[in-house]
């Protein structure tokens, strides 16, 4: 990459693996677009000082969100040219989904985000995750999408949820139920 400009975008359309271009408000690229703001969000949530183990499950989940990124641009019979997210990649979630909850106490209600700084950042990253799921969902009804890169989302978002509570515990931060109105 020897610039970072190329004049190719000028007229509003950018380019995917394999060459096809395709309008900058395609559902392509809103679901790129969400999978970056979830990687940016990461990137200010590393900033904080965390424990090193969440940091290390951050960094792999950044790089994932790349890879996820890149397997969503290569069309249908273009052959991947980088590793792409697997039932692997999932269950890594999963176990550390379990091990997390395993040293939180059972949820019983609802929460309201929020707690350390980091536990709100997660919860935002959070939202920002189901959202590029949803754009994912939507990319699906008109392109092939791997059913992995849905399950991955869901599994990312859930695995930021029960970071956020682990954080808010380990720093004796209270879980603030909704009042709904009383």
């Amino acid at each position: 990459m020897a610039r970072i400009y190329t004049r190719t975008g000028d007229n509003g359309t950018t380019g995917l693996i394999g060459g096809k271009r395709v309008s900058k408000d395609s559902p392509f690229i809103e679901a790129f677009g969400a999978l970056d703001e979830v990687n940016a969000l990461i990137g200010v949530l590393r900033s904080n000082t965390l424990p090193e183990r969440v940091d290390r499950v951050l960094a792999i989940v950044q790089n994932d969100l790349f890879t996820l990124g890149a397997q969503l641009a290569t069309p249908e019979g273009v052959a991947p040219k980088a590793k792409q997210i697997t039932d692997e990649s999932i269950v890594r979630l999963e176990n550390q989904i379990d091990a997390y909850q395993e040293e939180i106490k059972p949820l019983k209600a609802f929460i309201l985000p929020g707690g350390t700084r980091a536990a709100a950042e997660l919860h935002l990253a959070r939202t920002v995750i189901r959202r590029a799921e949803r754009l994912c969902v939507t990319l699906s009804k008109t392109e092939n999408v791997d059913p992995r890169a849905l399950k991955y989302l869901n599994r990312l978002s859930d695995l930021c949820f029960v970071l956020a509570r682990y954080l808010n515990q380990l720093h004796s931060v209270p879980e603030i139920h909704p009042d709904y109105g009383n």
